[in-house]
């Protein structure tokens, strides 16, 4: 008998397999840059001048076009799963776009008079139709009337989580969820009306920046509170368990297993909290006033912030004040992302290691 009998005929047929026609991973982009050149050229045709119409025109292609040739090609289950990311990317843009515009136009406008002066120096001897001055005391008094509201407001915002997360059972914890609640949607304007009220009509104490800090307390207060009880929930109760079965108590528990655990989220809700109220302008209005000269004393006598100067400025309406308007605008959002610049930081620092 020959070897070729004794040799199996090799099997000829492809081997088998589950993966169907795949497109490549540059399809998504071509098919956006078909979207906009053809966006853009039926907003020629049609006489449309507003790049948000041309842009709206452009995404609607870029669905339908990702669905058309993925259905075509990868069948309709993949089409859809293409079209649900497209969607995604969309709206991602969509929220994008228009905070990069902001962001650019703000840049742009608020160079032209930012300088070390310009941040050195108050508008004391400037009158709003002239040009110079500066924001100095302005970004000393948002400084302190933030940092005033944010040493009341964190250590009760976090305690009361604390306690309703922790410890919170019955009524008592029932009625604290309520009004925090209730707080959350209380309009500025309305916390500044009753410090005004209390601090400033009755009381008679005049304004002055700590006035201006406790009704930025009010509107701290809830978001510092549902942001930490949202961290504290996060924490798995395993951690809780095997601490307390070692005998350490519940205290100690928190202060070293959970707070740790959860100090990033923690830190990035106190840091929304106080991005929120550094803009407010009602509560300043009502009871800060604002001042030309430098108040460093929080305590006593009117004083200027930051979203004070710019609605002052931009009011006078000329060009001088307009531009200082728009830089003081660009100061106010530096400020802000350097206090979320350090809470990262402290965040990364203060998180428990997860290496050996």
């Amino acid at each position: 008998m020959s070897n070729a009998t004794l040799t199996e005929k090799p099997d000829q047929r492809p081997p088998s397999s589950l993966k169907g026609a795949t497109l490549p991973k540059w399809f998504a982009w071509a098919v956006a840059a078909g979207a906009v050149v053809l966006g853009i050229g039926i907003s020629f045709a049609a006489g449309l001048d507003s790049s948000i119409q041309w842009a709206l025109i452009a995404a609607v292609l870029f669905v339908l076009g990702t669905y058309g040739i993925s259905a075509k090609v990868e069948g309709g289950r993949q089409a859809k799963d293409r079209v649900a990311t497209s969607l995604v990317w969309v709206a991602f843009l969509l929220a994008v776009i228009p905070l990069a515009s902001l962001v650019w136009t703000t840049i742009k406008r608020g160079v032209k008079v930012l300088d070390g002066y310009f941040l050195s120096h108050s508008m004391g001897v400037v009158g709003d139709l002239e040009p110079g001055g500066g924001i100095y005391h302005a970004i000393l008094g948002t400084a302190e009337q933030v940092g005033l509201a944010a040493v009341i407001s964190v250590p009760i915002g976090v305690l009361t989580a604390i306690y309703l997360v922790e410890y919170g059972r019955g009524k008592l914890a029932q009625a604290v969820t309520f009004f925090v609640d209730v707080m959350t949607g209380i309009p500025s304007i309305v916390a500044g009306l009753f410090i005004l009220s209390v601090w400033v009509l009755i009381l008679d104490m005049g304004p002055s920046g700590f006035a201006g800090s406790m009704a930025l307390t009010i509107l701290m207060i809830p978001v510092v509170v549902r942001s930490t009880e949202e961290m504290l929930k996060l924490v798995p109760n395993e951690l809780r368990e095997a601490s307390l079965a070692l005998g350490v108590p519940k205290w100690r528990t928190i202060l070293k297993v959970v707070l740790p655990t959860s100090i990033g989220g923690i830190t990035t809700g106190i840091m929304l909290a106080i991005a929120r109220i550094t803009g407010e302008t009602a509560p300043v209005l009502l009871l800060v006033w604002g001042a030309d000269f430098i108040n460093a004393n929080p305590f006593k006598d009117a004083q200027e912030s930051l979203p004070m100067y710019i609605y002052l400025q931009y009011s006078a309406g000329t060009e001088f004040s307009v531009d200082r308007a728009w830089a003081a605008a660009l100061t106010l959002i530096a400020f802000i992302m350097i206090l979320n610049l350090v809470a990262r930081g402290i965040a990364r620092w203060k998180a428990p290691k997860t290496g050996r």
